[in-house]
């Protein structure tokens, strides 16, 4: 029995062959720092934790739940993204409940991509969008965000691409994946940058899918594309609670939209899962009344590593921006490292750090490095003695 024709040409996920090899390492008694993952090591608020512990203990909890999502939840979401985003959504009709955001780029793609058609995914940009899209059966166009441009859409080149795909033997480009503030540069979005999308969008009645669960990590100014005029017409959102409230592992996200959008994942959504456990909806509305101070103590934390981060990578003479947003810090390697890859296995072999390559978000990051901020300055500060006893 073979797999599916539709897994040809998807491989592993990179992280999870990774961690793979850096746990036969650790066995080896290496004892690695892991400086690739993006996992938040810091827990929840007490309150969130508290809540589920409370509503679990419950007897009357542990039931199938609605395949929308607790109304409880919904609410929180709606007043969450009035207070942060200014954007208003009914609970009812325009929020639909993920486990997990990543989830629902799947969702998205099964419920609108198809064979024989393409689909607009940024390069570098999550590996999982590509995969996402093949698996549906349509095609990914990578469009390339340069450092010139501030990894922004080169327009000129996002039109080219659309002509050239519709004069091709594939039925036209459906949609585009959009991701900022950016992972894995940190880039954060301008108003005008929005408003360009969704002009673009319209123009050619394509399908804007913004993945945006960065947007409060070491950044002032939270931003949903939502917020942009007429942007329910085009524009279905992506959040998490993964990294803005420290709940990764809990596999909480949100997909909001205009109602028809949301109805129509919902046909695919519904066949593939039962919904989330509900005491964990009930604490994630918790996670969300959270105010201002638990995002300052959090980006604190944050703002202290990525000091550290910045020594480390000075000291490997990379460049990088000290503004861009994120949990994690992009920076270009030296040119005598043939591409990020080469860099990040010299790291991890010979003084057992890990750093990601950057040309696991695609081409456009070959001579890229990813560090992340998920990892105690204690360790950071021992990452950054081991460099220095190999340089």
């Amino acid at each position: 029995m073979r797999a599916a024709i539709r897994l040809d040409g998807i491989g592993e996920y990179y992280f999870s062959q990774k961690l793979r090899e850096i746990d036969e390492l650790n066995k080896a008694g290496k004892q690695v720092i892991n400086l690739g993952i993006g996992s938040p090591d810091m827990p929840p608020h007490p309150t969130v934790i508290n809540t589920l512990h409370e509503e679990a203990l419950k007897p009357n909890q542990h039931a199938y739940q609605s395949y929308k999502g607790s109304p409880v939840l919904r609410n929180a979401i709606a007043k969450w993204y009035k207070k942060w985003y200014g954007v208003a959504l009914n609970p009812g009709t325009e929020i639909l409940p993920l486990i997990g955001s990543k989830e629902g780029i799947m969702h998205i793609c099964m419920t609108y991509f198809e064979e024989g058609f393409s689909v607009l995914a940024p390069n570098p940009g999550y590996p999982t969008y590509a995969s996402a899209i093949k698996i549906s059966g349509a095609t990914p166009l990578f469009y390339d965000l340069k450092k010139e441009n501030n990894y922004y859409p080169d327009f000129d080149q996002l039109e080219k691409l659309v002509k050239e795909d519709s004069e091709s033997p594939l039925r036209g480009v459906r949609a585009i994946f959009v991701n900022y503030p950016h992972m894995p540069t940190g880039q954060l979005p301008s108003l005008k940058i929005f408003e360009q999308l969704i002009a673009f969008a319209k123009q050619h009645n394509i399908l804007i899918v913004h993945d945006n669960p960065y947007s409060f990590i070491l950044n002032n100014n939270p931003v949903s594309l939502l917020s942009v005029n007429g942007a329910k017409d085009v524009v279905i959102e992506l959040n998490s609670l993964s990294k803005s409230h420290n709940m990764a592992g809990w596999r909480v996200g949100m997909l909001v939209a205009a109602k028809e959008k949301v109805d129509e994942i919902l046909r695919f959504k519904s066949n593939m899962d039962s919904g989330m456990f509900l005491p964990i909806q009930l604490a994630a509305a918790k996670a969300l009344e959270l105010e201002k101070d638990w995002h300052d103590e959090v980006n604190k934390v944050y703002r202290a590593r990525r000091q550290k981060v910045f020594d480390l990578l000075r000291l490997l003479n990379c460049v990088f921006d000290e503004t861009q947003a994120g949990m994690f810090v992009w920076a270009s390697i030296p040119g005598k490292y043939k591409d990020g890859y080469e860099l990040s296995d010299k790291l991890l072999h010979d003084t057992n750090v890990f750093i990601t390559p950057g040309g696991i978000f695609g081409s456009a990051g070959n001579n890229y490095v990813r560090v992340s901020l998920c990892c105690e300055e204690e360790k950071i500060d021992e990452a950054i003695s081991r460099v220095r006893e190999i340089l």
